[in-house]
């Protein structure tokens, strides 16, 4: 194992956040902006998509250094509505340097607050 990050995000955060597009389009991917903006709560499923991305940078342990990138970790679901991470660009490329095989995920929320954890293997 590589590593298990956990993060919480209060939803109510995202009520301010979600009208500021610099930090949408800097944060979150088209496809989840896409998705996310749909939803009938949209600051839950924003902030479950962030506390994702932020386990994410601490299981693999770097943060925000080294070529990872928060857009970059996008959050999906499976056909069943599993919820998965896929890497795209310079993060892609630094997480397959670390010769990690998997990246399991987690998320949930409710009312006020969304969690999620990553464990990397």
């Amino acid at each position: 194992m590589i590593g298990i990050g956990i993060d919480i995000c209060e939803v109510k955060r995202f009520d301010r956040l979600k009208r500021n597009d610099l930090f949408l389009k800097r944060v979150f991917s088209e496809k989840e902006l896409e998705f996310c903006l749909k939803r009938k709560n949209i600051n839950q499923c924003l902030a479950a998509r962030f506390a994702a991305k932020e386990a994410f940078l601490k299981a693999i342990g770097t943060g925000l250094v080294k070529g990872f990138r928060l857009k970059e970790i996008i959050v999906e679901k499976d056909n069943m509505g599993k919820p998965f991470i896929n890497l795209e660009g310079e993060t892609k490329i630094c997480y397959e340097k670390i010769n990690a095989k998997n990246i399991y995920l987690s998320i949930s929320h409710e009312n006020d607050f969304a969690v999620a954890v990553v464990i990397i293997e």
